[in-house]
């Protein structure tokens, strides 16, 4: 019956390489899959070779990419590029890792639409500060967003609730994410990466504040350099540690660090303590000698990466992309592999790229009210 459908359509060379990207495999990996030659391959990318694409190649390559036959039928829709996504990787990250995340990042993209059109999410509702770059700006920027949204100047509870409830879908990639630091989308529906593979809570957590501010503060401009990372740095930093709330609680004794008041902050406001440190130093309560310090004393008592205290907290949890399948599940009659076949692809694929959404255990009960945001369309 698939054979029948697919044979009065035309093989789209883009979608092989999308998969093929996706598993981050080779040529040569997919040619040795099929066998076939690298060059037929290639010649199937580019779309010389699509006419000769027989019934057992389509169920060879279908195979090999955890997708169906139907899916290099499809129609194509344009990959994800770096300047269309806010993309931050480490400077040795390879070009296959790279590729891999933006090819995961655009079937997620269209995982985000199938969603839209069967569920009722959460308005996007991010404000727009492009432009805002100065120092002075981007305070202000991040106080004008807390405004925005409700939330005051005191400490917040939940960042990724924070940023689903302005509309984005939160997730996480399997097998990217120790060489991607993070990743988010500027779609008609936002979508944002965390990095699972970081092991302090507190640190994922200034990373989704990281991508929140990309999508406030980098509206059609390509980010990734120096300037646009700092930028964001900056406004991640001053929406988590509010500056005139900041500025009574820190303190110091005389010219020495108060760790223990650099503790108390880090617990309440959900910060790690190089972030109360970076705080202090921009609103210039310590100075460039006492922030070294401060950061020497925590690489020689090995909380460069992981802080003593960060496993006395639980990561956060995405909680909109579970609630939606449940609500594709219960008005829809749409069970997680009904979705993966809807999107032609395997349920192997999809878990790839939403393993929040198969595993309910580890959803946070913090999330459970949002239940009456999700209706039927």
């Amino acid at each position: 019956m698939e054979q029948s459908k697919t044979t009065m359509a035309q093989f789209e060379g883009s979608k092989l390489r999308l998969a093929r990207h996706y598993w981050g495999k080779t040529l040569g990996q997919i040619a040795e899959d099929i066998d076939k030659s690298r060059q037929y391959v290639s010649q199937l990318e580019t779309g010389k070779a699509a006419n000769t694409v027989s019934q057992d190649v389509l169920e060879r390559l279908a195979y090999s990419l955890n997708v169906t036959t139907g899916f290099f039928y499809a129609p194509a829709s344009s990959a994800l590029t770096e300047d269309q996504a806010h993309f931050r990787s480490l400077a040795s990250t390879k070009v296959s890792t790279k590729l891999k995340v933006l090819a995961r990042g655009t079937l997620f993209d269209q995982l985000a639409r199938f969603i839209d059109e069967r569920v009722a999410l959460p308005e996007v509702n991010f404000p727009d500060f492009s432009g805002a770059c100065t120092t002075e700006e981007i305070e202000r920027a991040a106080e004008k967003t807390r405004h925005h949204w409700g939330l005051g100047l005191g400490p917040i509870d939940n960042m990724v609730k924070v940023v689903e409830h302005a509309g984005a879908l939160v997730t996480f990639f399997n097998d990217a994410s120790q060489e991607v630091d993070a990743l988010s989308i500027p779609s008609v529906r936002p979508v944002i990466v965390r990095n699972d593979a970081k092991e302090s809570p507190f640190r994922q957590r200034f990373d989704i504040a990281h991508e929140m501010a990309h999508l406030i503060l980098h509206e059609g401009i390509v980010t990734g350099d120096r300037k646009t990372e700092t930028e964001a740095n900056r406004l991640s930093s001053a929406f988590l540690l509010p500056r005139s709330t900041f500025m009574k609680i820190f303190k110091t004794r005389g010219r020495t660090l108060d760790w223990q008041c650099i503790i108390d902050i880090k617990m309440t406001f959900g910060v790690s303590k190089a972030a109360v440190l970076y705080r202090a130093k921009v609103l210039g309560l310590i100075d460039e000698r006492q922030y070294k310090s401060g950061v020497i004393f925590l690489k020689n008592t090995r909380q460069s990466k992981r802080e003593d205290e960060d496993g006395d907290v639980a990561r956060e949890r995405a909680g909109l992309l579970p609630k939606s399948f449940d609500v594709l599940l219960k008005y829809h009659g749409l069970d997680f592999n009904n979705v993966a076949n809807a999107l032609n692809v395997k349920p192997e694929l999809l878990k790839e790229i939403i393993p929040d959404a198969v595993d309910p255990k580890i959803i946070n009960n913090k999330f459970s009210h949002q239940r009456a945001h999700l209706r039927l369309v």
